[in-house]
């Protein structure tokens, strides 16, 4: 074999490699077509009696359970990260001074509560839905008094200045809606009186400032966290408030040069001695959500030890990305071409969580935010 045969092998086994590597980073590499009546509308009878899919990375392989087995994939010495975030009941709807109707959504409650001005309005930075722009200056008027002045706009959000009454978040508490993902779409029937304010949110919600559910949590039951208990598993909670960008689509063809919305992120000081206590002592740091492996991942130091504080979290996650603070995770089944689906493909490889999502839509599983779980071991 001569130098140059070999080096001729070598180039073209690289090209070969980079061209695959590259194809990981196409948008498209994430579509997948998801028959309609998989979407999940509403969530399980009993939230833990959802399905579970088990992928095995090492083995390559997928197991079918039900939700209320999670216990049984845990161990003495293992640590359950949860999210404690809190959704807001941040859907408004009013009216202008014409009449038009206005939708608002807001997207930075936590940061914005804390800037309460003395007279105790509040400004929000808020999605807006109207059939013309707001005007600067000009007030919506929502239920029980509550009203807001436009202060400003920029690149497609408001900011509203929030008053008119003496409890500006509890007439919010009162009169929002559950700010439900586009894609629950429910037939207008008066006799449905579902409650979306107590469905989604997690039984451990505790934290107000989520516009959207950490999804993978809603699943978790009282039994199931008695269960953990008695098996000796570590039950830690941490903070991400879920923002308006877990709404976004990617709009680029290489997503890596998507930019990910930053969100406000909470890891107290005994969540993070616990989480780096399980790790030394060579247990492991299991996920419950999207949501908790990119706080983990944001906040690990270089030797993968958690360190503690506030910030904000704008961690992007693709194939590609080596994971050091979480060893497994339990998920929801994602939306083609997001963000999420990407971390998930970064967690396991690709084609292994298509073949999955394939075996999951061959059997029937309910998709996305109300729909059934997956925990990848």
């Amino acid at each position: 074999m001569t130098k140059s045969w070999i080096w001729r092998y070598k180039t073209q086994t690289d090209f070969f490699i980079k061209e695959m590597e590259s194809l990981l980073y196409l948008l498209k590499e994430y579509h997948y077509d998801l028959p309609k009546d998989l979407i999940a509308a509403k969530p399980a009878s009993k939230r833990d009696q959802s399905r579970l899919l088990v992928l095995d990375r090492a083995q390559k392989k997928t197991f079918h359970h039900k939700m209320s087995d999670i216990p049984d994939f845990l161990s003495a010495g293992d640590a359950l990260v949860i999210n404690n975030t809190k959704v807001i009941p941040g859907r408004l709807v009013g009216k202008k001074e014409t009449g038009g109707k206005v939708e608002a959504l807001i997207v930075d409650y936590p940061t914005a509560v804390g800037k309460k001005s003395e007279n105790g309005s509040i400004t929000f930075k808020c999605m807006v839905k109207a059939s013309k722009k707001l005007a600067q200056g000009s007030a919506v008027f929502f239920e029980n008094g509550l009203r807001a002045t436009v202060k400003d706009h920029d690149d497609g959000i408001y900011s509203l200045v929030f008053s008119g009454v003496d409890d500006v978040e509890k007439s919010i508490e009162q009169t929002g809606r559950t700010p439900l993902p586009p894609y629950i779409v429910r037939r207008k029937d008066p006799s449905d009186d579902f409650d979306d304010k107590a469905a989604y949110q997690t039984i451990y919600a505790s934290e107000k400032g989520a516009i959207a559910a950490p999804t993978a949590g809603l699943h978790f039951s009282e039994e199931i966290f008695a269960r953990l208990e008695s098996r000796g598993v570590e039950v830690v909670p941490i903070t991400l408030h879920v923002g308006h960008g877990t709404f976004l689509p990617v709009r680029v063809d290489d997503i890596r040069h998507h930019k990910m919305h930053s969100e406000v992120y909470n890891i107290s000081e005994s969540a993070a001695r616990s989480i780096n206590r399980v790790k030394r002592n060579g247990g492991r740091v299991v996920a419950v959500g999207t949501t908790c492996a990119r706080t983990l991942e944001h906040s690990r130091d270089a030797r993968g030890r958690i360190v503690p504080g506030s910030g904000e979290c704008d961690l992007f996650i693709y194939p590609g990305y080596s994971f050091k603070a979480v060893d497994a995770l339990i998920t929801n089944f994602h939306l083609p071409e997001s963000t999420l689906l990407m971390l998930v493909s970064a967690f396991a490889d690709r084609e292994m969580i298509f073949s999955a999502y394939q075996t999951a839509m061959d059997a029937k599983y309910r998709f996305y935010s109300y729909g059934d779980a997956m925990y990848i071991k």
